[in-house]
């Protein structure tokens, strides 16, 4: 028997593994957002770097990059012209507006209707209207009543004596140069004591024996004299004395010697048919004239000559005033007495206006009542315009103001139609914007065909108008680019002057010195500035009176090329 003999097994043998590792840090996997972000970034980057490179060779480049645009001079045309925009106003307008507060009875027209001046237009009842039309005229009255007296005191700033007579001051009666005076001050009083006056009483028995004119002897018992007087005045009053007596009074005047005064007992007695009359009883003698003086300006005292029982001569000056304060107080009265004028004529226009017509022929542009309506006080009640003349005013600038002329025509455009209109008036004083000067002119345009064609213009509406200003034919011209304003080296004002630079081979004869183009992007060689006068110009040449002949070629800018790299 055969035996099968089998390999005899081994034992695996297992390499020797290597001692164990601490563990590193996980790597993290890409999302694919991230990955994204990544890839945008680094585009960024690309494209900043790429910029900055085409800048940095743009800024770099060299001249020959820039172009220079020459222009020559041409004969042609040139025309100046005006234009801009405004507003349309009726030439003539009037409104009526109540200052009462009222009732409308009555409205005889329509918004749009035409009426004739006179048309009657609405009828309003207004109880206040009369009453503020009487308030109106009292305060005018007061107003001119201050005003008279101002003008009295204006010519009391020097005060005189009215009549010769003595001062006689009181206690408050003492002013010295520089003391403040107002109106009303009294200075004294001024008497006549050169002629003195006795009231004496007689018997109507003797009432046909004394008559003016009459001599009498005036006994003065407190210096024991006798003074001759005449009677002046006989008086057939009924006084009734104690006993029964009827007396009637006689006025008898005496001439002052120098030692009467006021005060003292006299009787007067009176030789008539051989008889002596004598009075009823003693009077006391008066002062033929007493006057209180005062002050009627406000200021302050100048001069005074006041002394008490001082003799003064008619018109002597007693005091003199600074009338400043006066003067201002008339300045002040005149102005109050011209508002309550206004205040009156505004009253009376208001009562008028409660059956108002039409003030001026035109077109009812704006009616606010209708009957029954009650409206406010100061309330604008119907307007009319004459829209048969229309105006626009224009802003002429400064270069273009010695063109326009009364007279030149314009065109008006509204809603894309054309008017034809005329510079009315061009006014010689510049309004100021924004550091330029421009000169309002008025044109006019006939509107009065406008209801029978269809087409007006409405006032209240923004048009456009143009004219032209100026216009020159066969002259030389430059694109107005090409004109340069420079410091005139030869000023010593800083004033500024007009060149062109010039393209020649040499200097020109009439090159400016000290000018320098190059900060202008002109080149430093082959370009000189010469002088220019320039005339009218439009929106893109200008004229060139002299300074150039035709044909020459001058610098007008310069243009970059734009490189791709």
């Amino acid at each position: 028997m055969n035996e099968i003999l089998t390999p005899p097994v081994q034992e695996e043998q297992t390499p020797p593994q290597a001692a164990p590792q601490a563990p590193g840090p996980r790597k993290k996997k890409l999302t694919p957002k991230l990955r994204r972000r990544i890839i945008a970034a680094a585009v960024a980057v690309v494209l900043v770097v790429a910029v900055v490179v085409l800048m940095y060779r743009f800024l770099t480049k060299s001249d020959a990059n820039v172009t220079i645009n020459d222009a020559m001079v041409q004969l042609g045309s040139i025309t100046s012209m005006v234009e801009g925009s405004g507003t349309a106003k009726a030439k003539d307008s009037s409104s009526i507006t109540l200052t009462t507060a009222g009732t409308v009875v009555d409205v005889y027209v329509s918004e749009g209707d035409y009426v004739e001046q006179g048309t009657p237009l609405f009828t309003v009842d207004s109880p206040n209207a009369e009453g503020a039309v009487v308030n109106a005229r009292n305060q005018l009255q007061v107003k001119q009543k201050e005003l008279d007296d101002l003008y009295e005191a204006a010519d009391s700033l020097i005060v005189t004596a009215p009549f010769a007579g003595k001062i006689l001051l009181g206690e408050n009666s003492r002013y010295e140069a520089g003391d403040p005076i107002s109106p009303g001050a009294t200075l004294g009083t001024l008497v006549d004591d050169r002629t003195l006056l006795l009231e004496q009483y007689y018997s109507y028995a003797y009432e046909n024996d004394i008559h003016a004119g009459q001599e009498v002897m005036v006994s003065i018992p407190a210096v024991m004299e006798q003074r001759p007087g005449r009677v002046e005045a006989v008086h057939k009053v009924s006084r009734i004395s104690p006993e029964g007596s009827r007396l009637f009074l006689v006025q008898v005047s005496l001439q002052n010697p120098g030692t009467l005064t006021a005060d003292m007992a006299a009787s007067a007695v009176i030789t008539a048919g051989g008889q002596t009359i004598y009075p009823y009883e003693q009077g006391k003698l008066q002062y033929n004239r007493t006057e209180t003086l005062q002050v009627k300006a406000e200021g302050d005292v100048i001069r005074c000559d006041l002394l008490d029982y001082m003799d003064v001569e008619a018109g002597q000056v007693l005091m003199q005033i600074d009338g400043a304060d006066n003067e201002l107080a008339l300045y002040n009265a005149q102005e109050a007495l011209r508002s309550a004028q206004e205040e009156l004529q505004k009253a009376e226009q208001n009562l008028q206006n409660l059956n108002a017509v039409a003030p001026i022929s035109g077109t009812v542009m704006g009616l606010t009542i209708a009957p029954g309506q009650e409206f406010d006080a100061n309330t604008t009640v119907i307007s009319i315009s004459d829209t048969s003349l229309i105006t626009v005013t224009a802003q002429v600038d400064e270069r273009n103001i010695s063109y326009v002329k009364a007279g030149m025509s314009v065109t008006i455009n509204q809603w894309g139609v054309e008017f034809m209109g005329v510079v009315d008036s061009v006014s010689l004083t510049p309004e100021m914007n924004n550091g330029m000067a421009s000169y309002p002119a008025t044109i006019t345009v006939d509107n009065s065909m406008g209801a029978e064609t269809g087409n007006s213009l409405m006032p209240g509406s923004t048009v456009t108008y143009s004219l032209v200003a100026s216009q020159s034919d066969g002259c030389l011209v430059l694109p107005i680019q090409c004109v340069k304003y420079v410091p005139d080296p030869n000023s010593e004002t800083g004033e500024t002057m007009s060149v062109v630079f010039l393209k020649a081979d040499t200097p020109p004869e009439t090159l400016v010195e000290g000018v320098d183009g190059t900060a202008m992007g002109v080149p430093a060689q082959g370009y000189y500035p010469v002088p220019v006068e320039t005339g009218i110009s439009d929106k893109y040449n200008v004229e060139i009176i002299s300074g150039l002949a035709e044909g020459d070629t001058v610098f007008q800018n310069t243009t970059q090329d734009m490189m791709m790299y």
